[in-house]
């Protein structure tokens, strides 16, 4: 099993229930087992600046997938809710970023990992903190990196609407 960590986010609709919808379809899948899920943040939007806040939050999760097939299975999801892609950096319903994949580095055409702006935004380095304290980025823990930037705008929130019960069987509330 491989320890990964997830972005989630959006900006449209009912964004904490699309949050939760998305880790509830995640914890489904046979070979993802959602361990922890981060407080919610909203934050004002990145790269194009013009339009809602965004509510931002992390998901630990643990795979038997690999790093590509990770990325066909958050696409899914993202497509399952609906998720449309437009301008780059524009608004959206759902979005799932694959921030870490264990300690493994990939260059591979349509998927880096580490995130390769994830050093840069704190909206996706707070959340991860929350569920990987002691996550390393290019040889510095994650919270050092969150330390450098600026957080003004971030609103920490409530945790998605979204549990594992006590059979193992993800819910939403």
């Amino acid at each position: 099993m491989t320890v990964a960590v997830l972005g989630l986010g959006g900006n449209l609709g009912d964004r904490r229930g699309q949050i939760a919808a998305a880790l509830d379809r995640l914890a489904r899948h046979p070979q993802i087992s959602v361990e922890r899920v981060s407080a919610l943040y909203e934050t004002p939007p990145w790269g194009m600046t013009d339009q809602p806040p965004f509510l931002n939050a992390a998901a630990r999760v643990a795979t038997t997938l690999t790093p590509r097939a990770l990325l066909e299975a958050v696409l899914g999801v993202e497509r399952a809710l609906g998720r449309s892609r437009g301008e780059r950096w524009g608004p959206r319903n759902v979005d799932i970023d694959i921030l870490l994949f264990g300690a493994e580095a990939v260059e591979a055409p349509g998927l880096r990992i580490p995130h390769p702006h994830l050093t840069e935004r704190a909206f996706a380095l707070a959340p991860l903190v929350d569920v990987l304290p002691d996550a390393e980025i290019a040889g510095r823990r994650a919270s050092e990196w969150l330390r450098a930037l600026d957080t003004a705008g971030m609103t920490v929130m409530a945790a998605p609407d979204w549990h594992r019960s006590a059979e193992g069987q993800s819910a939403v509330r």
